[in-house]
């Protein structure tokens, strides 16, 4: 294997000091005083060569790598993918590269990437974090990594997040089902303690109390495969014939209820009217249209990088973490009709 040039091979080359080089790569030169006819030998030589600038070694010698770890719950999800790419955009536009991972809501899993990310020397990180990593983002902290969550938060960590008012929206859209004459109306999520799903419940919940009709509320565990969340629906709507409306925690939740009311045999809106929090663009062509709880992505991802960019920046470290909850969109389509 070819051996990798540094920049001792460099200035050994052109017999001057490793010093000089390392200042005219890094765009000192000006400030140190080093002749245009040395920096123009220099960048010369250096293209000739092809050399590559080894940018852990560069962070090291900084402090900084002008790079953000992302991590997210799945890349693969329209939500996620959808922010992360804004994110991407972003933090580009700023100066800074993104490595993005998916965690999948495993503790252990999201562990290791920030085990990694530290070992990339990665300046900040935006996390949506699972459970009980409250330690190792405490760590972070500590440390003096500014980091940023979003989409939930840790009511034990004081950090910077960015969420959305999941009660008020869960709520806003069980009493639309209400207000057009539904009386047994389902909620499906996950079986969670976190902030997003506890609040969309609590959300749902408040609705269906203040209109004296009966929660009926089933939870699945998140690693559920697809196929097995359409046996446990199928199951569900054979022994709940009377619900006439369905509200989902999220939008995959929404896909798999949507094969299984057709499965079913039951129509929508006929049979079932149907709401999922998180638009997805294929809600819109299908047919019916379902109607969806949209979250401002775009807002979401401009405050993200907003309260990373201020933590990176800032001269003197700012004690007072902020907290940021945006408004939801209810999108009424056919299928709540």
């Amino acid at each position: 294997m070819k051996k990798k040039l540094s920049i001792v091979d460099i200035a050994n080359s052109l017999n001057i000091s490793k010093t000089t080089v390392s200042f005219i790569l890094n765009g000192r030169a000006q400030e140190k005083r080093i002749s245009d006819e040395l920096v123009k030998r220099v960048l010369q030589y250096v293209k000739e060569v092809g050399y590559k600038p080894n940018s852990l070694a560069k962070s090291l010698r900084t402090g900084k790598s002008n790079i953000i770890g992302l991590l997210v719950q799945d890349i693969s999800n329209h939500f996620f993918a959808t922010i992360a790419r804004r994110i991407e955009d972003l933090a580009y536009q700023n100066g800074y590269k993104i490595i993005y991972s998916s965690t999948d809501n495993d503790t252990q899993k999201t562990r290791e990437l920030i085990a990694m990310f530290r070992d990339r020397h990665v300046d900040g990180y935006i996390i949506t974090p699972p459970d009980n990593i409250e330690e190792d983002i405490s760590d972070l902290i500590k440390d003096g990594f500014p980091v940023v969550l979003f989409d939930r938060y840790l009511p034990k960590v004081d950090t910077d997040y960015v969420v959305v008012d999941n009660l008020f929206s869960t709520f806003n859209a069980t009493q639309y089902l209400i207000d057009k004459g539904h009386k047994n109306i389902a909620f499906i999520t996950y079986s969670s303690i976190q902030t997003q799903m506890i609040e969309r419940l609590e959300g749902y919940e408040k609705a269906m109390h203040q209109s004296k009709l009966k929660p009926n509320i089933t939870e699945v565990d998140f690693h559920t495969t697809v196929q097995e969340l359409l046996k446990l629906m199928t199951s569900f709507l054979e022994k709940n014939k009377d619900v006439d409306a369905i509200l989902f925690a999220n939008n995959h939740l929404g896909k798999c209820g949507l094969k299984a009311i057709r499965k079913a045999g039951k129509n929508v809106p006929g049979d079932i009217a149907l709401i999922a929090f998180d638009d997805y663009e294929l809600f819109e062509l299908y047919t019916p249209a379902v109607t969806a709880i949209a979250q401002p992505i775009d807002e979401i991802a401009d405050n993200v990088i907003k309260l990373l960019m201020e933590r990176l920046n800032a001269t003197v470290p700012e004690e007072k973490n902020q907290h940021i909850t945006l408004a939801t969109e209810l999108i009424i389509r056919d299928s709540s009709n």
